[in-house]
């Protein structure tokens, strides 16, 4: 079962780095592509990248292993840039949106207030912020006193099979944790929706049948991902914990931690006719080279 396992998620992983690595490719080779919205597509794909690297490769490696170890400064460095880089696209999925919410809304605005500067800071922002999130809630799990047998239920260090293993309840820890988590996912998750509603609003405007169409699906497909990511965040951060099984939890996790980082080249820029012209000409160049 367990190599069984490796295959599969060994063809997600393969799958994964090279959408989104074909995505980086493009918007940096192909000078038509270096506009805001595939410079935030760019960006938004190496950071996927780095995203399923932080838990995948090790997964991996313990379907291999008899030991499954992992030491306890590697379990939370682990930790620290799993919750960062999901942090980091969280913000870059809010800032998308709003790119989306000024290029149908406010056509006429959009080069003006999209400008390379803006772009820079708002990319440089989540970056930063993704980084500097969730420094204090790691430091005061790490301060924890942990009993044995130090067994992590779980395919990845995450903050809940952890504070299952200290050995003296840390309510005041949990309550951090739970505020941190909550205002990052609805604090996020809130100018998303909003910049949909209006999207989908301005959508309803639009005279032809067939713009109609193709507006609705693409809006359709991003709220699709987005559903799946934070749906499952929801389920394991901000709903109560009593009511998931631990097997469940696993599930769950996979969805924004394996499923997503998957999903995303296909349904934000696979899909898109600018952007599949540029991957094109970049396997053009490479087999003239």
């Amino acid at each position: 079962m367990q190599n069984l396992l490796f295959s599969l998620f060994l063809v997600v992983y393969i799958l994964t780095l090279l959408g989104n690595g074909a995505i980086v490719c493009a918007v940096k080779w192909d000078k038509q592509l270096h506009t805001p919205m595939y410079i935030l597509l760019g960006n938004f794909a190496f950071l996927e990248i780095c995203y399923v690297s932080s838990t995948v490769p090790n997964l991996l490696a313990n379907f291999l292993s008899e030991t499954k170890t992992i030491s306890f400064s590697g379990c939370f460095l682990q930790l620290y840039f799993y919750y960062s880089l999901g942090t980091a696209e969280c913000f870059f999925l809010s800032v998308m949106a709003y790119d989306l919410y000024l290029a149908i809304c406010h056509p006429l605005h959009y080069p003006t207030i999209m400008t390379g500067g803006f772009c820079a800071i708002l990319i440089s922002a989540c970056w930063v912020g993704g980084f500097l999130y969730y420094p204090v809630p790691i430091i005061l799990i790490s301060q924890q006193s942990f009993c044995g047998p130090n067994l992590i239920d779980h395919f990845a260090c995450e903050e809940g099979p952890l504070l299952g293993l200290v050995c003296v309840p840390a309510p005041i820890t949990e309550s951090i944790c739970y505020t941190f988590n909550s205002i990052l996912i609805l604090g996020s998750l809130f100018p998303i929706v909003g910049s949909y509603t209006l999207v989908l609003r301005a959508v309803l405007h639009i005279p032809s049948g067939g713009g109609r169409w193709k507006a609705f699906s693409t809006c359709g497909s991003h709220l699709m991902v987005v559903s799946l990511f934070y749906g499952s965040l929801m389920a394991i951060f901000v709903c109560p914990s009593s009511g998931n099984p631990a097997e469940m939890k696993k599930i769950v996790t996979l969805g924004y931690s394996v499923a997503t980082p998957l999903l995303n080249p296909l349904i934000y820029s696979l899909r898109n006719k600018d952007m599949k012209n540029a991957l094109r000409k970049v396997l053009q160049g490479l087999k003239i080279s």
